[in-house]
């Protein structure tokens, strides 16, 4: 079940009138049968043994991490717990990869001596729970939080069905408290929750899924084509992962909002980023606080003695482990080693930066934000195309046609041709572009805004959304999301 399906649209209200209409005690279980059911409506048994095993886990360690007082012996529980989640993630997601990459090393080493290949097992949002069962235990650890001794609790907080497939990456200390909070109905809450979530819709099937035929006309084909068809392809591409993945991320929130409980915003504008520092302080803003507190800064204290070296390598390796989370194979390795260089080399650059701005009096001139943020998004766009082509040599090969210059003209031509063939995709495009240059705010501060507008806008307003959404929609087999695969 995904959030643009039709069951969905019918199971929504169904939990939100059984959990309104429970008895007060009751109504954590209306959401844990919910979201079971949620996940169990991907058809995809050994999905919920594994949301279990790892709720189990995490709760178990937790518990014993909360009541050590030896601090050696803490440390080796808090181990014993991550590297069982990790675990269990590597042999449900990463064993196919390992088993090719060890079979490639055996070619090379020892000719003719191989290792079985393991299966790809569909492992949708086990990416997501695990790293926020690893954050809990770490906050244990630190004691900034503390452990959740009730077990129904403690898998709705894991497995709570609205962030359950895509994020965000909620941490206890955020989330368990709204779950234990008594609940009341609240109007405002309702209608807010329910314009945000159609928000996120119309991000998804109006504006997303109608970029995907258009960027996937030149990279599921890319000797079709050369330097200026991928060039705007690419450009698209940054479009459709950015409404597809946030429209995602407002249809959690809106859903969430019905029952009261506020998610971690998950988007800020990132495509007017001045640096790709800030891009991931507004992009995926849980998943980027998750890798800042837990991997950067165990590795930059542990590097501490190599100064602005051990920064710079400590980025690089964060970011190596960011691009495997999103994916077991090498496209998605060099997409995250991209972004470790690009910080990487800022941590050199920063202390010229004052001194050239300053010498060139560009301080206080306005063009050195437009400037800065023309090559922030242009690096991001050149790390996508190696994580939206599906091979290396895929990615190669576009890399060199942009920047070859070869027949650049007369391939963005014949993409513009096929992408002039259907009118309505056209201006779908255009009004995704003007989406953009209004800043494309969040769900939050759409609805906040619309809200504080007149009846007679505003009511108007709403039944245009619903409208677009209905007409204009992508649904069916058609309406996939991308982070689905992560």
């Amino acid at each position: 079940m995904t959030f643009s399906a039709l069951n969905y649209f019918l199971f929504l209200p169904l939990v939100f009138l059984a959990h309104h209409f429970s008895p007060a005690g009751f109504r954590w279980v209306v959401l844990l049968v919910a979201s079971f059911l949620f996940y169990a409506a991907l058809k995809v048994p050994h999905l919920l043994v594994v949301l279990l095993a790892v709720s189990a886990i995490s709760y178990g360690f937790g518990l014993w991490l909360g009541n050590c007082k030896d601090e050696k012996g803490r440390l080796r529980i808090l181990w014993g717990g991550i590297g069982s989640n990790l675990l269990i993630l590597v042999l449900l997601k990463y064993l196919p990869f390992l088993s090719r990459v060890l079979n490639q090393l055996f070619t090379v080493v020892s000719p003719g001596a191989s290792i079985p290949s393991a299966k790809v097992i569909v492992s949708i949002g086990v990416s997501y729970y695990v790293f926020q069962a690893i954050s809990y235990l770490v906050d244990i650890y630190l004691e900034t939080a503390e452990p959740e001794r009730h077990y129904g609790y403690f898998i709705l907080y894991l497995g709570f069905f609205p962030k359950l497939l895509q994020g965000p990456i909620e941490r206890a200390t955020d989330l368990l408290p709204q779950l234990h909070r008594h609940y009341s109905f609240s109007y405002e809450n309702v209608r807010s929750g329910l314009l945000i979530f159609t928000w996120g819709l119309f991000k998804k099937v109006v504006i997303a899924d109608r970029l995907a035929p258009l960027v996937n006309l030149a990279y599921d084909n890319v000797h079709a084509y050369s330097g200026g068809a991928f060039l705007l392809a690419t450009y698209l591409f940054a479009l459709q992962i950015y409404f597809d993945f946030s429209g995602y991320t407002d249809m959690a929130l809106g859903s969430a909002r019905l029952f009261n409980i506020n998610l971690t915003e998950n988007f800020n504008s990132p495509y007017f980023a001045r640096s790709t520092a800030e891009f991931w302080r507004r992009w995926h803003i849980s998943f980027s606080r998750w890798i800042l507190d837990y991997i950067f800064k165990p590795l930059q204290i542990s590097l501490r003695n190599w100064r602005e070296y051990g920064m710079a390598v400590a980025l690089l390796l964060t970011f190596l482990i960011s691009g495997l989370w999103h994916g077991a194979n090498w496209q998605f390795v060099v997409w995250g080693g991209l972004h470790g260089l690009y910080l990487s080399a800022s941590v050199f650059y920063k202390p010229w930066q004052k001194k050239i701005h300053s010498a060139l009096n560009l301080k206080k001139n306005p063009i050195l934000g437009y400037w800065q943020m023309f090559v922030t998004f242009h690096l991001v766009c050149f790390a996508w195309i190696f994580f939206r082509a599906s091979s290396i040599a895929d990615a190669a090969y576009v890399v060199k046609s942009i920047f070859s210059g070869t027949g650049f003209i007369r391939s963005l031509q014949a993409y513009l041709d096929a992408l002039l063939a259907d009118r309505l995709e056209i201006y779908l495009l255009v009004f995704a572009l003007i989406m953009v240059g209004i800043r494309h705010a969040s769900a939050q501060v759409f609805a906040a805004r619309l809200e504080s507008l007149p009846f007679w806008i505003r009511w108007p307003a709403y039944y245009s959304l619903a409208m677009m959404v209905i007409v204009l929609g992508v649904y069916g087999s058609k309406s996939k999301f991308i982070y689905f695969n992560f």
